[in-house]
């Protein structure tokens, strides 16, 4: 399967517009995984992920298939970025105690994703994928965003994005699964924190491609009467929607 980038053309806006996971994630997945030598962040996008690795794992190797997303990568010296499809790296067999992928592997080549992943895990190793929806702010806010991504954006999605509508529950994962507590990400944003993401977002890019002109342009006069003042910040909630395995001893 060919790799599909939608993101390369705004790494750099990616990089500065998404929110951030937990630390208690990192400290919890640390804590699986059966020693913490060696993890790989797999589709690292910005690397925020692999930067939170480094701080709990002597070494990790954060991939992307994306160079432009690597460009625009956090570094770290604990951190190997490399450009390489999920599907086929160059990390040697058997050496990993984690694998960890956010918000990410509904775009890989499941089947050969996971023969990589059982290729390079240590027996016992961990790999945790996750994902997140629509935040949560307040319940008239939350209704723009219900309609400019189920309505207006209709049709712009790529292909595999009905996993995260299904919170990955309806993803293929044929390993031993261990069930995490809940996680979320938290900001305080003000609105154009907010507008400034939803401009990331794949479909976004795809319509004004297709269009012409911005699909923000038809909910930014309702968006702006539900949020308020528009330099209050608003506290942002994003629920965490997980895959967790343990590949075979």
């Amino acid at each position: 399967m060919p790799f599909r980038d939608h993101f390369s053309k705004h790494a750099r806006q990616y990089a500065a517009r998404r929110p951030r996971y937990p630390a208690g994630l990192f400290d919890y997945l640390a804590g699986l995984a059966p020693s913490n030598d060696l993890a790989w962040d797999c589709g690292t996008g910005n690397g925020q992920a692999a930067i939170q690795l480094a701080r709990r794992f002597t070494r990790v190797i954060a991939t992307d298939a994306s160079a432009r997303q690597i460009e625009n990568a956090f570094p770290h010296d604990r951190v190997s970025y490399r450009v390489e499809p999920a599907e086929r790296t160059s990390i040697p067999s058997s050496s990993l105690d984690l694998i960890t992928v956010g918000t990410a592997v509904h775009w890989f080549d499941f089947k050969p994703f996971y023969a990589e992943a059982r290729r390079v895990g240590r027996p016992g190793a961990i790999l945790a994928v996750w994902t997140y929806h629509l935040p949560i702010i307040d319940p008239g806010v939350d209704r723009v965003l219900e309609r400019y991504y189920k309505d207006i954006l209709a049709g712009y999605w790529p292909d595999g994005f009905h996993y995260l509508d299904e919170r990955y529950l309806t993803l293929p994962f044929p390993f031993e699964e261990i069930q995490p507590p809940q996680f979320f990400m938290e900001a305080e944003w003000e609105l154009d924190d907010l507008i400034g993401f939803l401009d990331t977002w794949s479909a976004t890019r795809r319509y004004i491609e297709d269009q012409g002109h911005h699909p923000l342009d038809d909910v930014i006069a309702e968006l702006r009467t539900s949020w308020g003042e528009q330099t209050c910040p608003r506290t942002i909630r994003w629920p965490l929607y997980f895959r967790i395995g343990r590949l075979p001893a």
